[in-house]
């Protein structure tokens, strides 16, 4: 029976478009959890968006938009780099749905009921950016301890979580289970900063704001983001503490979260304390893994110096990006990016390393004999060497892939890469091939390369899914499993395909031109809107009352949704519209996918003529804003009654 393993990313926080350390650990947790689907376990990945908070109402009433339209945005923006990454999540959690609202309350009133939420006044420091209160003692040099900025005096009646309650029992988990605060220095830094001096009472409410998960017993009061974030990690699976579902109990509790270093602490204290109130089991492991800078710097788009993951792809390809990712970041310390250091680790390791292997492999296939194979069989010890570092390598792999040691694995793959470019070199095919006396060796030697390259193949899976499956088509195989690689030589691979470069050698001058344009580009088009941001319109062409009178606007919920056939962006959605069910046709399936939809209630312009688009007929339209290069649909409250009129 598979073994079950569930893996959590940290959910992002909605404010603004993540950079490509955010991004890093998307993709980090998609290679483990793709790792774990092919050793044969019963793998669950979640990730997702955390949507409230002070920070998202400043910044929707920055915007002049609701902080649903505002978070409904930047959301999609994140699943959509998610998503062109690959990264193969199972299910993408918002802290907005319904029901996690519903549970967080639910979890709440529990706390509170059994006697570990109480009410009182916070008095201290705040800092917005982190969502984070901190006594005067704990600020450095008069600004918040994390991220170093400004803080706000603040004084206000909250609920607070009794953190001391749980504290020996959490130092006595932490010292029973070595591994559950991963690396061990990020523990030796929890223990020794945070648990031995004793933890103070969390401020787990606010009144200063509205945005966030209302207390239903304290309506002014709403849910602070730790408890409603941290909860996304069980209600996504159906926790509920009046009954749970079979998902939760067969997933929970999860084997591994995956988060950035700087939130440690709320995951590694207030989360296993929160879990214990709760009675429900720690999770197995929490991994905090460092950061990916620029250069030597933090990534700040202040400083101008942020780099976006799905515009590098554009330059680089997805895969290409993974891979620097993932090889770049040590285990336990940060890693660093710079367009130099990728054009240069591109250069070195994806066109000359692994391309060349691959390309000039198969081309001497099809040179030497026309593209067919016999089976591999080594034949003295320069091939049982390789062979030795075939299984080597794919051991050692899989030792670091099940210790988080993910770039030393990328490693295991890439040197085995380097040691058959060696073994080409060491055997020289192109001598072997002038006389025929030594036909049956060089057959014997193109097939202990292919065999290599499957080894490769399969190891590259988890961190750089296309180019793997474009390797196998090259090779001709379905034998890609870490199964087939229990015996060397047992592919099958008889003839194999055709020959494609993997990655074509970039000119670095010419590709920092063209980066440096856009760069250029990019900071000029942010200015233009800022600039336009600031202006009044004007030129607006004014209507009077009955003209306005005309538009007959309605409240509709949307029953359906799917992509209109040969078309990207348009959806065809089924609508009530309070007296009978209307089709309409709509642009926004770029930004949307149809979960998000349906269910949904929106504003419709009911009194448009039919139009029809691709071919499908449309009764209507739906009302979305402008926000940068994307179309935000305006939601409605579920409490308004469909067919509703808009006034």
């Amino acid at each position: 029976m598979a073994e079950k393993f569930y893996i959590t990313t940290a959910i992002a926080y909605t404010s603004q478009k993540p950079h490509i350390g955010n991004t890093y650990e998307a993709v980090l947790t998609d290679a483990i959890a793709r790792y774990h689907r092919l050793k044969g376990d019963d793998t669950y990945f979640l990730t997702g968006t955390d949507e409230h908070g002070q920070k998202i109402e400043d910044c929707a009433k920055a915007a002049n938009i609701t902080p649903q339209a505002y978070v409904d945005n930047i959301a999609g923006q994140i699943r959509t780099i998610w998503d062109k990454m690959n990264t193969s999540y199972d299910q993408f959690i918002r802290t907005t749905n319904p029901n996690h609202e519903r549970v967080v309350q639910k979890i709440f009133k529990k706390l509170y009921e059994q006697g570990d939420i109480y009410k009182g006044k916070y008095e201290g420091w705040y800092c917005k950016p982190c969502e984070s209160f901190f006594t005067q003692t704990q600020l450095v040099d008069g600004k918040c301890p994390d991220c170093g900025r400004p803080v706000e005096k603040t004084s206000e009646e909250a609920y607070f979580f009794r953190m001391s309650k749980y504290q020996d029992r959490l130092m006595q988990y932490i010292e029973e289970h070595p591994d559950f605060i991963q690396p061990e220095s990020r523990k030796r830094e929890m223990v020794n900063n945070f648990l031995k001096p004793g933890l103070q009472d969390l401020c787990v409410s606010r009144t200063s704001f509205s945005w966030g998960v209302p207390v239903d017993f304290d309506p002014k009061h709403v849910v602070y983001v730790w408890i409603d974030a941290l909860s996304n990690y069980i209600t996504a699976l159906g926790y509920d503490p009046d009954g749970s579902s079979e998902q939760f109990n067969h997933y929970w509790p999860a084997d591994v979260h995956i988060i950035g270093k700087d939130i440690l602490r709320f995951h590694t204290i207030y989360w296993p304390i929160m879990l214990m109130a709760l009675d429900l089991p720690l999770p197995k492991k929490v991994f905090g893994h460092p950061w990916m800078l620029f250069g030597k710097d933090k990534m700040s788009k202040s400083r101008g110096n942020v780099i976006y993951a799905d515009e590098l792809a554009d330059q680089f390809s997805v895969d290409a990006v993974r891979y620097y990712m993932l090889s770049e970041m040590p285990y336990g310390q940060d890693g660093a990016i710079t367009y130099e250091t990728v054009i240069a680790r591109y250069n070195a390791d994806l066109a000359n390393t692994l391309g060349n292997l691959v390309n000039r492999t198969i081309s001497m296939c099809h040179k030497y004999f026309d593209g067919t194979l016999a089976p591999a069989c080594p034949q003295g010890e320069i091939d049982e060497d390789l062979v030795s570092c075939c299984k080597n390598a794919f051991a050692s792999y899989c030792a670091n892939m099940d210790s988080l040691h993910l770039a030393d694995a990328l490693s295991n793959a890439m040197d085995l890469a380097r040691r058959a470019n060696k073994y080409i070199d060491e055997t020289t095919p192109w001598t072997l091939a002038k006389d025929e006396a030594n036909k049956d060796r060089l057959m014997n030697v193109m097939a202990m390369l292919v065999e290599t390259i499957r080894y490769i193949g399969v190891m590259l899976r988890p961190f750089m899914p296309e180019t793997a499956d474009k390797i196998f088509a090259q090779l001709n195989t379905e034998a890609i499993s870490f199964e087939s690689l229990s015996a060397f030589g047992a592919n099958g691979i008889e003839t194999v395909g055709t020959a494609s470069p993997l990655f074509a050698r970039i000119d670095e001058k010419k590709k920092l031109e063209e980066l440096e344009a856009f760069v250029a580009a990019r900071a000029a088009k942010a200015q233009k809107e800022a600039q336009k941001a600031e202006e009044k319109p004007e030129g607006v062409a004014l209507i009077g009352i009955d003209d306005f009178a005309k538009v007959e606007l309605r409240v509709v919920q949307i029953l359906s949704c799917e992509k209109v056939k040969k078309s990207d962006k348009l959806y065809r959605i089924m609508v009530n519209d309070g007296e009978k069910e209307r089709q309409i046709v709509s642009g926004i399936a770029a930004w949307y996918k149809e979960e998000d939809l349906v269910g949904k209630k929106v504003i419709l312009v009911a009194n448009l003529k039919p139009a029809k688009l691709r071919g499908v007929e449309s009764n209507g339209m739906l009302l979305a804003a402008d926000q940068g290069d994307r179309a935000v649909v305006l939601f409605v409250d579920d409490a308004v009654d469909c067919g509703a009129h808009i006034h």
